[in-house]
């Protein structure tokens, strides 16, 4: 019998363990450094809900799966196919799953250690018990989770200031016409931004910025992106590069080592080598592993997707965006936009889109399908708001 052992209770090592329970495997073992029941991240920097709290956990059946919490894995022992616990103790596997996701940045500046971080439950519990009404909250970093927590910190009464090194907003996913708006969204509701800010110290009750500037802080975040957490991968001698290098079956240098989610820089059909950072990449990664850990043929070919929602806007984005390539605008009822992106052959390589949540949400989901379907629209088509895209998809 195969006995499969899993590093992280993320999205991506969850869905693969249930992935392989659902085909019928009895031996799995899910290894969480975390002492609590395997949770959803994307809700830490939204308002807690007033039902559920703070933590959501993930919605899959793990009956059967040998779940072990509070165990930290510190070493692969690849000759004799064990992964060594904090503990000490060895726990052998026959196919093994990195899915131990990625670590948020620290700031490098003098008093970086003042600053919060947003990764886990901790973190988000560490926050929100300083989120007093009133406070002054200084958030460095412009892009989603900094965005996010802008809002949700701003909806509890704080004065919020975003502190951004470059020149704008989400500047590495998200176009800039869309950015803007939702910048001017954050705005309106009296968050402070300051692009182009280069951050010199966090001191006591304060954030100093390179040109003298000193702004007030009970309380300051780094939201400045994460790193893959590879250490455990690159002790063990597997190949990494920003991330554990990985083919599209998601198999590392080692046959008998995969890895998913955040940590694995994946070989994708469509885009090359890219390591993803989205929940839902993190879930399709998941469940692939858990077949193709069992021999079954296959590879990632999903299209990345994310959204976030903020204020009474939604943005999802499906594809990746490049501001290199042709772009069509189009209106998505008041105040939406949609913004297609076309490869250099004309058909659908991306979109963004950024509005109320219904029509967002159809709007992406119809385009996610034209790009599998390698479809190829006019641009005036695009442009036109009342032009119905769906007959693109029989399109031959």
């Amino acid at each position: 019998m195969t006995r499969y052992v899993i590093v992280g209770a993320g999205e991506a090592g969850i869905r693969a363990a249930a992935s392989l329970r659902a085909a019928g495997e009895r031996e799995i073992v899910v290894l969480s450094a975390e002492p609590i029941a395997p949770y959803e991240r994307p809700p830490l920097s939204k308002p807690p809900d007033p039902d559920r709290g703070l933590l959501r956990p993930i919605g899959v059946d793990l009956s059967g799966v040998e779940l072990r919490l509070g165990c930290s894995a510190r070493a692969i022992d690849r000759r004799a196919r064990t992964v060594e616990l904090a503990t000490g103790e060895r726990i052998p596997y026959d196919r093994l799953l990195l899915a131990t996701g990625a670590k948020q940045r620290r700031l490098a500046c003098p008093g970086g250690d003042r600053a919060l971080l947003l990764r886990s439950s901790d973190d988000a519990r560490a926050i929100h018990a300083r989120a007093e009404p009133g406070a002054r909250a200084v958030i460095v970093g412009a892009g989603l989770i900094g965005l996010e927590l802008a809002a949700t910190l701003r909806v509890r009464g704080l004065e919020v200031c975003v502190v951004e090194l470059a020149a704008r907003a989400l500047g590495r996913a998200v176009p800039a016409e869309l950015a803007e708006r939702l910048v001017e969204r954050h705005r309106a509701e009296g968050v402070l931004f300051l692009f182009g800010a280069r951050l010199e110290a966090v001191e006591a009750g304060a954030v100093r910025l390179a040109d003298g500037t000193r702004l007030p802080a009970d309380l300051v975040v780094a939201a400045i992106g994460v790193e893959p957490a590879t250490e455990l991968a690159e002790a063990a001698d597997l190949a990494c590069a920003n991330g554990i290098l990985v083919d599209s079956s998601l198999r590392t240098s080692d046959p008998a080592i995969f890895a998913a989610g955040d940590c694995a820089a994946v070989d994708h059909p469509r885009y090359g080598r890219v390591r993803f950072e989205s929940w839902r990449m993190a879930g399709e990664q998941g469940r692939l592993a858990g077949r193709t850990m069992r021999g079954e043929a296959g590879e990632l070919t999903a299209l990345p997707w994310f959204w976030s929602d903020q204020w009474d806007l939604s943005l999802q984005v499906v594809g990746r965006c490049d501001p290199q390539r042709q772009a069509v605008l189009r209106a998505l009822g008041s105040p939406g936009l949609v913004r297609f992106e076309l490869d250099p052959t004309g058909g659908l390589a991306a979109a963004a889109a950024l509005g109320p949540a219904g029509p967002v949400g159809r709007a992406i989901r119809l385009v996610e399908r034209l790009i599998e379907r390698g479809a190829v629209v006019p641009p005036s088509t695009l442009a036109d708001p009342e032009a119905d895209l769906r007959p693109f998809l029989r399109a031959p």
